[in-house]
């Protein structure tokens, strides 16, 4: 396990080596360290801003042998985003970095947790949320598709789309409550009885029995959270409920 001494190593490596990039024109930290919010077990998030005639990749290539050479990491993967691009990587003792870059004139905070460390940013631009129709509609989809998985006798596939089912509607119960829904980033904050009662939509084994008493579980939980849904959930509320217990 890192310790936050080689944490901070690798900060201050980082930022130097951004700071001293003539392509690089701004930092900033994101993530849970950005605020003072993060603890020992924080993964180091670092964001720049660069020249707009300057290729993304062609920085994050030039950091990925720097950061392999210094400190050993490896890089996990890659990820769009709008505007920006993320490289992640695993330093040895389980440190994640998670470094994006993004021309200068799409620069500003996505998120609140954004602390500019140098050079200048935009007016912050928040992403909407996921919206309570959409993640409703999905949940449906994988009740059913779970549903027909256990009578095909695909049982992890199963298992898969009950998770996926419960996942919505929790982040449908974040949604209501007013909490982070993306990512679980809420869910240790809602009230201890509703994590209780979502409880009962995990799978505790592959038997065709269980799989079917946790779509039950999955679906009740997903309904009394439907309340943001509107007419969508009132619309197909029947034949969800009566999914569990269907013959085909």
């Amino acid at each position: 396990m890192f310790t936050v001494e080689e944490r901070d190593r690798v900060r201050e490596h980082m930022l130097e080596r951004a700071r001293t990039d003539a392509r690089v024109v701004a930092g900033a930290e994101v993530g849970s360290l950005a605020l003072g919010e993060g603890d020992r077990w924080s993964d180091l998030d670092l964001t720049f801003a660069l020249d707009d005639e300057v290729a993304l990749s062609e920085v994050l290539d030039d950091w990925t042998s720097d950061l392999a050479h210094h400190f050993g990491a490896t890089q996990l993967f890659d990820l769009p985003s709008g505007p920006a691009l993320y490289r992640v990587f695993l330093v040895p003792n389980l440190l994640q970095l998670d470094v994006s870059v993004t021309p200068a004139s799409d620069f500003r905070p996505r998120g609140p947790k954004f602390n500019l460390l140098f050079g200048h940013a935009d007016a912050p631009a928040f992403p909407a949320p996921p919206s309570a129709q959409e993640l409703f509609g999905l949940a449906t989809h994988h009740a059913i598709r779970a549903r027909f998985s256990i009578e095909r006798g695909r049982h992890w596939q199963a298992a898969y789309l009950i998770g996926e089912l419960r996942n919505h509607a929790l982040e449908l119960a974040c949604i209501r409550l007013a909490l982070p829904a993306r990512q679980g980033r809420g869910l240790d904050e809602l009230p201890r009885d509703l994590r209780g009662a979502f409880a009962e939509t995990l799978v505790r084994s592959l038997d065709r029995g269980e799989l079917l008493r946790a779509l039950d579980a999955a679906v009740g939980s997903l309904l009394r959270e439907s309340q943001e849904s509107g007419g969508l959930a009132t619309s197909v509320e029947d034949q969800l409920r009566a999914l569990p217990t269907a013959t085909f």
